[in-house]
């Protein structure tokens, strides 16, 4: 490969065309589950423990490594490999258990989503055999394919929070309101317990249509778990608080 061949593969636009396959046979089948970095975001949490058949909390204790991130309120929630295979206990020699809800990282390969919106090639020839097979796409179709759209949706949800935390610094030093937070975004149980268990609807108008929509959806209770945090933690107004239910 020439170095322009290079530069191209660094900024791809999603009609641009590029070669891959994965599938059983590949020589390097599951490598890449293996001694990687895959960090977790809201949305990955969810459909991962929904396929797993478990709870939340269950999964981020069995299946996740907690990274506190200084003078960051969010840590990473990074997926766990085994101790001594350096592998995602998830996979085994036929490919991913939970291949249909795998997380945003896995769905992406080899392609990885740069700043500006392009896409560069995050995978090694030399190490990824699938780049030599013979399967030709346009980025979109592969995008569209691996149902990669509606994590990058939810994501940018996501995004709402973390990048106004990011400018803000904000200094918090209250554990309190760092497990609240966590909570709220990765233990998704255990925040629908809070709200429909405590008071928090005597303290907060929340219409009926959305008490029922986040009794039994699982997005809807994220998108309101982030509406939260917005306006407990960045002042946002998304939320109202009852009259009286603050004390005045």
């Amino acid at each position: 490969m020439t170095t322009e061949d290079t530069k191209k593969m660094l900024r791809m636009e999603v009609d641009q065309i590029f070669q891959f396959n994965c599938a059983p046979g590949v020589s390097c089948f599951t490598k890449c589950c293996q001694d990687v970095t895959i960090v977790l975001t809201p949305y990955d949490v969810i459909r991962m423990k929904n396929a797993l058949g478990i709870s939340s909390e269950e999964f981020i204790d069995k299946y996740t490594v907690i990274v506190p991130k200084k003078d960051k309120l969010i840590p990473m929630v990074v997926l766990k490999m085994d101790e001594e295979s350096k592998k995602c206990t998830l996979v085994s020699d036929k490919g991913c258990g939970i291949y249909a809800d795998r997380p945003w990282p896995c769905r992406m390969y080899p392609l990885n989503l740069n700043d500006d919106g392009t896409y560069g090639m995050i995978a090694e020839r030399s190490k990824c055999k699938g780049l030599d097979e013979d399967a030709k796409m346009k980025i979109n179709d592969w995008l569209i394919g691996q149902g990669v759209l509606v994590y990058e949706e939810m994501n940018e949800l996501f995004a709402e929070i973390t990048i106004p935390l990011s400018a803000q610094n904000l200094d918090i030093d209250n554990p309190q309101i760092h497990q609240m937070v966590f909570m709220a975004l990765y233990n998704q149980d255990k925040f629908k317990d809070f709200v429909f268990k405590s008071s928090f609807l005597k303290k907060f108008v929340i219409e009926d249509e959305i008490i029922e929509k986040i009794k039994d959806d699982d997005i809807e209770l994220m998108k309101f778990a982030f509406d939260w945090i917005k306006f407990g933690i960045l002042g946002q107004k998304t939320m109202w608080i009852k009259a009286g239910a603050d004390g005045k």
